[in-house]
């Protein structure tokens, strides 16, 4: 299949940015689980033994599932081909999910608690999306969403057989044994990639085994066990979301955010990055059979020791995103952000509502303070306004602590206002806002001359001025 695909030129080409491949490289890997797992459920088919005659009895629903299995491998194969547009690959997504919960694959209850089908259905769908999305999106380096599924495969079929659910074992095992003889070709340096096909396929498909594993758990942690199970996935999935929320990018762009690739970043090369990350797959591994099995004190403890590594797994990768949300929430930066936007819609009403110049100087004497600067002055037609701070130095000549930030007004006037550095900066977002307020307000018509018994005139003007008096 490998060399067929080749010869018929289709490969996945290197681009040098994310795709750093040598050579031209078949991206169809996803046939070969699809043929592997079909020809396994027919090969215990026809050997008649008691594994053959169990998945004989569940061979309804098996058959039912296809349809679903089917539609996410086929668009999966189209994109691997063909691009397709996100927004297509996802509907088809949805439509797929949506067909397995009316196969019976369906988060019935929570802690033993049965849900409403409204609440239900949509807490399926959305879980069987997130589980094969995030398959995919981990597919990035030569044998990662194949080890990462392997493992993971494996931690549903040993709940199987510890919870004796055999028709889940029987379900699990052509996975596992397909992904691991694909990992062989796989891993690095990899002479197939699994492909869209193939990573969506193994998502939707252990989404679904997560399921029906959850069916078995009577208690409120035993459903968070498959989630652990696939944590790796999850949440880079999850980490890839927020990053690009944060920085209002397409939740569909791709990007070199990944945890493998802030790994390789940090000077691994990508076999040990995989191997790090195959190790995490098995830490979690272990992990979730521990929650499934536990109970009361013990699964607490399990689930805080899962907590504090994901925390500070997260934290050594050293996103810039995640660091800079979290000092805002939890270092006073939002709080500063909002008093000062809040700062700047009280300025820009008080000067909209100001009936002259005067009431407009009133509002931004009341507010440059608080939003962090130490002096403002204002220049028009060769008078000057200024505030300060008690401490304020006076020309910037003499006081070398400060960035000055200029507003030109119309007929060659200016606001200025002075920061020191060694205070709290002005938040970024802030300065074009209030550049805009004051270019905008105090145009609205007065002048300085109106309120001359509370100005001075500006010296190098008034000297320009007089001498153009003579």
């Amino acid at each position: 299949m490998r060399n067929l695909f080749r010869r018929w030129g289709m490969t996945d080409a290197a681009d040098g940015v994310r795709k750093t491949h040598a050579g031209a490289i078949p991206r169809v890997g996803g046939i070969a689980i699809a043929v592997s797992c079909t020809m396994a459920y027919g090969v215990l088919l026809a050997m008649g033994t008691q594994g053959g005659r169990i998945v004989a009895g569940d061979l309804g629903l098996v058959w039912r599932l296809a349809p679903a299995v089917g539609m996410v491998f086929l668009v999966g194969l189209l994109d691997d081909l063909k691009t397709l547009r996100p927004w297509t690959k996802f509907g088809v997504q949805c439509l797929a999910a949506v067909t397995a919960v009316l196969c019976g694959v369906c988060v019935g209850s929570v802690g033993g608690h049965p849900l409403a089908s409204w609440v239900a259905v949509p807490v399926t769908v959305f879980w069987l999306l997130l589980c094969t999305n995030a398959f995919n999106l981990i597919d990035g380096v030569d044998g990662l969403a194949t080890g990462v599924g392997l493992f993971a495969t494996l931690t549903v079929l040993v709940a199987g057989l510890i919870g004796e659910n055999y028709p889940l074992v029987l379900a699990t095992v052509p996975l596992a044994a397909a992904l691991l003889g694909f990992l062989r070709y796989n891993f690095n340096p990899a002479s197939i990639f699994l492909g869209d096909s193939g990573s969506y396929t193994i998502g939707f498909l252990l989404g679904c085994y997560g399921v029906l594993w959850s069916h078995k758990s009577a208690t409120l942690l035993g459903m968070t066990a498959p989630l652990m199970a696939f944590a790796v996935p999850l949440m880079d999935t999850a980490v890839a979301v927020i990053r690009r929320f944060l920085r209002s990018k397409p939740v569909f762009g791709a990007d070199r955010g990944h945890i493998h690739h802030k790994l390789l970043d940090m000077g691994m090369t990508p076999r040990r990055a995989v191997l790090v990350l195959y190790g995490v797959s098995g830490v979690v591994a272990v992990l979730s059979l521990l929650l499934g099995a536990g109970q009361g004190a013990s699964s607490g403890l399990v689930l805080v020791i899962f907590g504090v590594g994901a925390w500070a797994g997260v934290q050594s990768l050293g996103y810039v995103e995640i660091g800079m949300a979290s000092r805002m929430v939890f270092h006073g930066a939002f709080r500063r952000t909002l008093q000062t936007q809040l700062a700047l819609q009280q300025m820009d009403e008080a000067m909209s509502a100001a009936g002259g110049m005067t009431g407009r100087l009133v509002a931004l004497e009341a507010a440059y303070r608080e939003l962090g600067f130490c002096k403002v002055r204002v220049e028009q037609r060769g008078r000057l306004w200024e505030s300060r701070c008690p401490t304020e130095c006076g020309g910037v000549g003499s006081c070398p602590g400060v960035w000055t930030m200029q507003v030109p007004l119309e007929g060659n006037g200016l606001v200025e206002l002075r920061h020191r550095f060694t205070e709290e900066s002005v938040p970024g977002g802030a300065l074009v806002p209030l550049a805009t307020i004051l270019h905008t307000r105090m145009a609205m018509g007065g002048s300085l001359v109106e309120i001359a018994g509370q100005i001075k005139p500006e010296p190098a003007r008034a000297a320009a001025a007089a001498a153009g008096g003579k």
